[in-house]
């Protein structure tokens, strides 16, 4: 009776296990067909499980998604915009940001305009430039349109709020933004640049003017914007000293714009699997739950270092230097003028223990910025430009009217003759430069200059000088009256004929006074100013 109940008990226990296997076969095989719902009512309103499926074929396993494509390389302009843009664009940004509400608001459509015209910079690179007299035209216009509208955004924020508190900070921002229409012109851009910095000068100073020693926001903020104007006028000087550079062998400028515009960004997301497709396999069963292990092992000594070393070492007292050794005659750079050109004494190249290695240099400037700038000498309109001539051994000649104005600038050790009677002659940053002139209607400026030559034939009315360094004016009989005007200059001799006429005239050399003592007279009440002569 005993061996029966024992063999019915694992009889019983044998179809539980059968029956729990069968359960969790259905499961699983729920779980790899969810279209098809177990327990849903069958015809006879009985609820059924779906008949076992057949074994799935093997799925190849999917291994991890490749990495996405490294970002297309551009150009060194693109990529000194982008510096503009993080460093002083971004700095004054900041400082609108803090300052919130409308100057804020208008600060990020200004953000926006320089990433639209980085993005026509880098369509100018790829494309071929468009024909501006034909069907080009329209093509230049959708290029441009997205910043010319950003600009009139900018523009209509001050327009919408006259009176308001900062309406100062709204117009130093709209009346300058037509610095960015820099990129239509095609002869010396960043003068364009330089005429929009007058007009955000225009507004700032009087933002600092009425801040001065009350608001530093507002200082920083102006500061700031003028410093975005700087760079980018050194930016347009330094690449597109003549307009914009297309790629000759480029592509037309829509697609151009069509590939620059599809181009996938960083931030992009992955995209969603097809419709229709196969969903993804299940993820695997989770593992064996992890096996505590309690390391007993000692953690490494901390190596000595930071102030706590320094301390430690200099209580040692008197003993602190005895690991230090003697410096050898041949090491002593005071004894050895030879080794003060070198960074390091011979035998010590290897850097000290535990000092991190030397940052990186700064990035050094491509050559086409080192390179010299031509000469010029072109008359535009009615003013003759004269730059960029050194060391000329011919005179340089130029026939001038009553109608010419003449600007002659960066010429160093040089001579120019002007013939005729022209109008005005303005010289800058010159270095032993020298100019015969033998009429003028009005005067001649000469400014950062040294070592200058002047010598007159004729008659002018006027020589002004400003932070000019040692000249020599030569005054002829007839201009013997003339007017000159010296400030911040120094070594200034004027040089006039003294003898009563004939061939053999000679020049008198007289120096004009560079000094001035002044006091305050009490009896008269008034500044005294007298002109402090040296003899001897």
């Amino acid at each position: 009776m005993a061996s029966t109940s024992m063999h019915n008990l694992t009889t019983l226990i044998k179809r539980l296990e059968a029956a729990t296997s069968r359960l969790e076969d259905i499961a699983q095989t729920a779980y790899d067909t969810p279209q098809v719902v177990p327990g849903a009512a069958s015809k006879s309103g009985a609820s059924t499980f779906p008949p076992p499926a057949s074994p799935a074929p093997p799925q190849t396993a999917i291994g991890p998604a490749p990495p996405p494509p490294a970002p297309e390389p551009v150009p060194e302009s693109i990529e000194e915009f982008d510096n503009l843009i993080s460093q002083s664009l971004n700095s004054w940004v900041q400082i609108s940001n803090a300052m919130g509400g409308l100057v804020a608001e208008q600060a990020a459509k200004v953000v926006e305009a320089f990433k639209e015209q980085r993005k026509f910079l880098l369509i100018s690179t790829k494309a071929k430039k468009p024909d501006l007299k034909g069907a080009g035209v329209s093509a230049f216009q959708d290029l441009v349109k997205p910043i010319g509208t950003l600009m009139t955004v900018v523009g209509n924020i001050k327009d919408s709020n006259r009176g308001h508190p900062l309406y100062n900070n709204l117009c130093t921002v709209s009346e300058s933004m037509m610095a960015l229409a820099w990129v239509t012109i095609d002869t010396k851009p960043f003068k364009h640049v330089e005429d929009s910095f007058a007009s955000a000068q225009f507004w700032g100073n009087k933002i600092l003017t009425a801040n001065k020693n009350k608001d530093e926001q507002q200082v920083e903020w102006v500061k700031a914007y003028f410093q975005v104007f700087r760079d980018l006028t050194e930016y347009v000087k330094t690449y597109f000293p003549n307009g914009i550079t297309w790629n000759p062998k480029g592509v037309s400028a829509a697609e151009a714009a069509k590939s620059v515009s599809a181009a996938p960004s960083a931030s992009a997301a992955p995209s969603a699997p097809a419709a229709g497709g196969a969903p993804p396999p299940p993820p695997p069963p989770p593992g064996p739950p992890p096996v505590l292990k309690i390391n007993e092992q000692k953690a490494a000594p901390t190596p000595a270092g930071g102030l706590g070393a320094v301390f430690s070492e200099l209580n040692k007292g008197e003993a602190v230097t005895k690991g230090l050794r003697k410096v050898d005659k041949s090491e002593m750079t005071h004894k050895n003028p030879s080794l003060r050109g070198g960074s390091t004494v011979p035998g010590q190249d290897a850097p000290a223990r535990g000092k991190s290695p030397a940052p990186p240099g700064p990035k050094p400037k491509p050559s086409s910025m080192r390179v010299k700038k031509p000469a010029k000498k072109e008359l535009e309109g009615n003013k003759w430009t004269i730059e960029n001539f050194d060391k000329e051994a011919a005179p340089i000649e130029l026939e001038v009217s009553l109608s010419h104005s003449v600007l002659i600038s960066k010429c160093n050790n040089t001579t120019i003759i002007l013939k005729g009677k022209a109008n005005a002659v303005t010289v800058e940053n010159t270095n032993r430069l020298s100019l015969v002139v033998e009429s003028l209607v009005s005067t001649v400026d000469v400014v950062k200059s040294q070592n200058f030559a002047l010598q007159v034939l004729e008659t002018i009315p006027t020589v002004l000088l400003d932070q000019v360094d040692s000249a020599q004016i030569y005054l002829s009989r007839e201009s013997a009256a003339t007017r000159i005007f010296s400030s911040k200059s120094a070594s200034i001799n004027l040089n006039v004929i003294a003898s009563s006429g004939g061939e053999d005239e000679d020049y008198k050399e007289v120096p004009l006074p560079s000094q001035i003592c002044s006091w305050w007279e009490e009896e008269k009440g008034e500044v005294v100013n007298e002109i402090v002569s040296h003899a001897g």
